[in-house]
């Protein structure tokens, strides 16, 4: 395997987390959240979403928090919308706040668009050129998002060639960031492997992401697949939150503290402080009030594994 040197990860717990718990946070303890973030190095941060409150609770304070929050250059606070070609309003409302970024998503399942906006995926992609074209008016970056291109509970498997064709809908709309989100979390390391070889082959003038869940455990090896691809951008989750309203015993995103530890000791950067992201993990789980399905919560940086050998213990007994 070839890996890079440098990763760059996103932190999506604020909004991809947050919005799959019971507990509300307040609008000081999210700005909290996020300026610990930023403090530990993150450059791209998911601070929210401007879906109906009446949707999505969690997230019905994303104006407010975006107004309070300490910017830093270089620092893209990114608003994830999902939207049709009839509503501008989450763009309204980014432009607002001053927000660098916002990002779009359409579920790579033809069944899942039909049922739900009785249109293709490419029809929904194609729906959001007014978003785009507004927002870009107002010199704010805009991404994609691809939800389910490994594997939906509707159709299993996505053929290869309806995701290219999401691909092509997005560039025709002026989007050149694009997000692969295995929000099922039905992907495994193969499939990665090859889906994004073949995406950055056929596409090289798109930036690619890749979001993982860990619903089956096997986030971490996706992580290594992609990174073998070619791949050198993540989301990530402080504390593992997260998880799918769509999708039957969902879990959370691959854990920020996780990733980072392991990618540490792997020599690749990513210029996130560890310690201080294990801070903002445990800091979470105090919040939402449950513990989270964070490894290095619960059994710390492999660093801190090394001792000395008890006095007089010969060099080939078993240390304890």
């Amino acid at each position: 395997m070839n890996f890079g040197k440098k990763v760059i990860l996103c932190e999506v717990g604020p909004r991809d987390g947050l919005q799959n718990e019971c507990t509300i946070l307040t609008v000081d303890q999210k700005v909290e959240l996020i300026n610990d973030i930023t403090d530990a190095g993150y450059k791209v941060i998911e601070v929210g979403s401007f879906m109906s409150p009446k949707a999505v609770p969690q997230m019905a304070t994303t104006d407010e928090v975006m107004k309070k929050i300490k910017r830093k250059d270089g620092t893209e606070n990114v608003e994830v919308i999902q939207l049709d070609d009839k509503d501008l309003k989450g763009v309204e409302r980014a432009i607002a706040c001053d927000c660098k970024k916002v990002k779009l998503n359409v579920s790579a399942s033809r069944a899942h668009n039909l049922a739900n906006l009785n249109r293709t995926p490419e029809e929904t992609v194609a729906g959001f050129q007014a978003c785009v074209d507004l927002a870009k008016a107002n010199n704010i970056i805009v991404s994609g998002s691809i939800s389910m291109p490994f594997g939906s509970p509707w159709e299993r498997n996505i053929p290869i060639q309806d995701v290219k064709s999401i691909v092509e809908a997005y560039l025709k709309a002026g989007v050149n960031q694009i997000s692969l989100s295995d929000a099922s979390g039905m992907a495994v390391p193969s499939q990665i492997n090859s889906m994004c070889k073949e995406m950055i082959k056929s596409y090289p003038e798109v930036s690619w992401i890749l979001h993982l869940h860990n619903t089956r455990g096997v986030a971490m090896a996706n992580i290594i697949a992609g990174l073998d691809a070619g791949i050198d951008c993540f989301d990530t989750s402080f504390g593992g939150l997260g998880g799918c309203p769509f999708v039957p015993g969902a879990a959370g995103n691959i854990a920020s503290e996780d990733v980072i530890h392991m990618l540490s000791e792997m020599g690749i950067e990513t210029g996130i402080d560890l310690d201080k992201m294990i801070e903002v993990a445990k800091k979470v789980q105090k919040f939402v009030g449950h513990e989270t399905d964070s490894y290095i919560l619960k059994a710390g940086k492999s660093s801190e594994l090394i001792r000395e050998l008890p006095k007089g213990q010969g060099k080939n007994e078993t240390q304890k």
